[in-house]
């Protein structure tokens, strides 16, 4: 796989939740100020956040958007956008995270729309962290927005969440850490 060039303007890696399907707006302005600096903008192909972003970005012409996708085809692609094909000889939820993981890797920094239960979206955030890289959160059910830089930022932000969600995202990044031996991303915990 290529990997992108971010120019001056960097790349933001947007994600979130599939049951995300309308975009607040305060994301929208997050979004608007990304397509003012000019960021070349990696989002996935599955419904919910994906989609809502994809459509967004194509309303407003936007062209600086590359949609990732597991497998052979994407599954939406609401542009004519190019696209970049993931391969994972993964199966089930593995098979998609290939893609959050590839995104995480090729983003500057990341923007994460997350329902306050998804643990892949909060997953995305750490990977970011992990590799160096800031988080912004916007959480749905509060409406707010959370900017992560570091471990102590995941700290923070995480000691108020289920123990158990924590345990779980903390548990699924160290696992990835240690299967992927040839990524710059190091534990985080």
């Amino acid at each position: 796989m290529n990997e992108i060039e971010p120019g001056d303007a960097g790349v933001l890696f947007v994600g979130g939740s599939r049951k995300v399907s309308r975009l607040h707006p305060l994301v929208r302005d997050l979004l608007d100020a990304a397509i003012d600096a000019g960021e070349t903008v990696v989002v996935g192909d599955a419904n919910g956040a994906d989609k809502a972003v994809q459509a967004f970005f194509a309303d407003k012409h936007y062209a600086n958007v590359i949609v990732f996708h597991s497998g052979d085809r994407w599954r939406n692609r609401l542009a004519p956008w190019e696209t970049r094909a993931v391969a994972s000889g993964e199966r089930g939820f593995r098979f998609y995270t290939a893609k959050d993981r590839a995104m995480a890797h090729e983003a500057t920094r990341g923007l994460m729309i997350w329902d306050g239960e998804s643990k892949g979206t909060l997953l995305n955030a750490v990977r970011l962290l992990g590799a160096g890289k800031a988080a912004t959160i916007f959480r749905s059910p509060d409406k707010a927005i959370v900017e992560l830089s570091d471990h102590d930022d995941w700290r923070r932000f995480s000691r108020d969440l289920p123990a158990e969600l924590v345990e779980t995202v903390e548990s699924e990044y160290d696992l990835e850490t240690k299967n992927d031996a040839g990524t710059r991303q190091a534990s985080l915990f």
